[in-house]
């Protein structure tokens, strides 16, 4: 929940000083791709499959290595995501993925799933369009 609570005043934040750089989902192709599709394929993609390797991987005595309260294979996991939003977003807003890539990193940890940091992507995705459309209408 705090995962979501958290996400309002960046989406508040975006309107306001980068409205004009985002843009709207253009029609319901569009919008599906950004509420459905980006999410599942890329939480099965990068916290399902490459996180869940990367654990197994960096893991000692069944326990995950970490940099503090992260571990190493949602850093790295979180690295390719950002690396990913490179090809189609400009440097600042490919880096502004990697604090909400690390919470869907945590979600997957923490359920032991890839669901949750879908439904999470989905609703951040969901905010982010809706943000673009109603900095639009002004």
């Amino acid at each position: 929940m705090l995962a979501l609570l958290l996400a309002l005043p960046v989406w508040a934040g975006l309107g306001l000083w980068a409205g004009d750089a985002m843009r709207v989902p253009a029609g319901p192709w569009a919008w599906a791709s950004l509420l459905l599709v980006q999410p599942v394929i890329e939480e099965l993609v990068f916290r399902g499959i490459l996180q869940g390797q990367a654990l197994a991987l960096l893991s000692s005595q069944g326990r995950p290595r970490r940099i503090g309260p992260l571990t190493w294979a949602n850093v790295l996991v979180t690295l390719a995501f950002v690396l990913l939003h490179l090809r189609a977003q400009p440097l600042a807003w490919a880096l502004a993925v990697a604090v909400p890539s690390l919470v869907l990193g945590h979600l997957r940890e923490r359920f032991a799933s890839a669901w949750p940091a879908m439904a999470v992507h989905a609703v951040y995705n969901a905010g982010f369009g809706l943000t673009a459309w109603l900095v639009a209408l002004r």
